[in-house]
């Protein structure tokens, strides 16, 4: 099962791991969604346009609700609701191993691995050590469109760069020094088309918003102005 944030990495990590049908069965995804939004954490990608992904990729999804702000040890209570759903599943639905979109961050990388070592779950992390340039590329020609949902306060990034598609334009304007994937946080993307979909969500960059967050997950530190971009569905 596919740790699904709705954007390119996991979508490219999905992508990576159906190309082994001799070595992998992948049986779903799973990400994490704020009801208070009605959106998926972080990338804020809407819940109508998650559930056509799920849909395109012909594969259950599996929402798993948290609150907003989301202190550390809710999240965890989350995840380990969620694992009990899985144990639950029947045997053709349920998974023995969780897979990760990560590329480079080792401490996001351990946390996954601690919070899975006392359980019966393993974690594999399919692109991994990726160099980010490299596979930016690769995602372009491949036909992989997305839009960029969201742009962290903490980055480089100002208003503009959000609700823009991720493209070679887009990838020329980024300021020195940030990852071409957003790998350190920078930006997210909502995945729209791509090797890993039956066939493309009609979609468009929509209305772009600022909203006061706060400067840590936990509710903690202040607050900031994040830039988000919806994701308008077009006619199919």
């Amino acid at each position: 099962m596919v740790s699904w944030s709705s954007g390119k990495d996991s979508a490219w990590a999905l992508h990576v791991l159906r190309e082994q049908p001799d070595r992998y069965d992948v049986r779903g995804i799973f990400t994490t969604v704020t009801p208070h939004f009605d959106r998926v954490a972080i990338q804020a990608t809407p819940r109508r346009v998650l559930r056509l992904q799920a849909e395109r990729l012909g594969l259950p999804l599996y929402e798993i609700p948290i609150p907003y702000p989301c202190p550390n040890e809710a999240y965890e209570a989350a995840m380990r609701r969620f694992l009990d759903e899985v144990r639950r599943l029947p045997p053709d639905l349920t998974v023995d191993t969780f897979a990760f979109g990560d590329l480079f961050l080792e401490d996001i990388r351990e946390y996954r691995e601690a919070n899975l070592a006392e359980t019966e779950f393993d974690a594999i992390f399919p692109v991994w050590g990726k160099p980010t340039p490299e596979l930016a590329q690769t995602m372009l020609q491949s036909g992989l469109r997305a839009i960029v949902t969201a742009v962290s306060p903490s980055s480089r990034l100002d208003r503009s760069f959000a609700g823009r598609w991720f493209d070679q334009s887009f990838l020329d304007d980024l300021p020195e020094g940030t990852d071409p994937l957003g790998e350190n946080g920078e930006f997210h993307t909502c995945v729209v088309d791509g090797p890993m979909f039956d066939r493309a969500i009609a979609a468009k960059p929509g209305l772009v918003v600022g909203r006061p967050v706060s400067r840590n997950h936990d509710g903690s530190g202040g607050q900031v102005t994040a830039w988000y971009a919806d994701v308008e569905l077009l006619e199919d």
